[in-house]
């Protein structure tokens, strides 16, 4: 058991910085990212050899594991009412230095299964492959939902104008 947890451990410590960046691109913010990282690898570490015996890439499960807690929470949170400010408590967040980069607007207005194809493939540089096995999709899944937010991404940058 000792051996296990830190085999755990090493495997945290080396893939952490990856999946933290794999969460922000996913969530949009570094907040949630550290939330969704810390849900997924709770969840992992108490099922470690299980998940190294089974699925021979950990870091795959784990990144199919986050994008399937993104989704997961982004229906949930979707249909709530958010308010812009809780009253009596204003908290100071500094501000994210990618908020007004157009490009990081639009990847943040995707649907999240499309901004989960988008990250692994151009961020993580996964291939077509890895990604459908990464979040358990088809390869013509992640082909048609690259496609789609390659579109929109190019339609929302572009304000819908011809670039040549």
């Amino acid at each position: 058991m000792a051996g296990e947890l830190t085999d755990f451990e090493e495997f945290v410590h080396a893939s952490l910085p990856g999946l933290l960046r794999y969460g922000h691109a996913l969530t949009g913010n570094p907040h949630d990212a550290a939330d969704l990282v810390q849900t997924v690898l709770e969840k992992i570490g108490s099922r470690w050899t299980h998940v190294q015996r089974k699925t021979g890439d950990p870091l795959a499960y784990i990144r199919r594991s986050m994008a399937n807690a993104h989704v997961s929470r982004w229906r949930r949170t979707r249909r709530e009412n958010l308010v812009a400010d809780v009253p009596d408590a204003r908290q100071v967040t500094p501000p994210d230095p990618f908020e007004h980069e157009p490009l990081w607007q639009a990847l943040r207005e995707l649907p999240p299964r499309q901004r989960a194809v988008i990250v692994l493939r151009y961020y993580e540089g996964l291939s077509e492959v890895e990604i459908a096995q990464t979040l358990g999709i088809s390869q013509g899944t992640v082909k048609s939902q690259a496609s789609k937010a390659i579109g929109s991404l190019r339609t929302k940058i572009t304000g819908g104008r011809e670039v040549g």
